[in-house]
């Protein structure tokens, strides 16, 4: 889903048992995060890891900026990405939505650059 709906990249993935994944490196543009499924974490993570669903809440939240907010929105409803907070214009500048990937992730993504001049 993170690829199909969201635009990012697969740069390398590792199987885990089943249906999860041990590790992946995905790209967007010049940024990379290293998601796994939550029930492969291993090596002391295991107390620290948990789903949405397992926590009751979000455990974690991402922004990723996007050179046209508009087209990625486009992308990520007709993939089947779960919208959380439809496409608007921000009123500290930029546009972007907000959705959640399978595991109920939410993922922010806009085109607000606070490193742009």
């Amino acid at each position: 889903m993170l690829c199909r709906a969201c635009g990012f990249e697969k740069q390398l993935v590792v199987p885990g048992e089943g249906e999860t994944i041990a590790h992946a490196q995905l790209v967007f543009g010049h940024s990379m995060i290293m998601p796994g499924s939550a029930s492969t974490h291993s090596g002391g993570y295991d107390d620290l890891v948990s789903t949405p669903a397992e926590a009751g809440t979000n455990t974690q939240s991402a922004y990723v900026i996007v050179e046209d907010a508009d087209a990625h929105y486009a992308s990520a409803k007709a993939a089947g990405a779960k919208m959380v907070l439809d496409i608007q214009d921000q009123d500290y500048g930029g546009r972007g939505h907000t959705c959640k990937d399978l595991e109920g992730y939410v993922w922010s993504f806009g085109d607000y650059d606070p490193w742009a001049h």
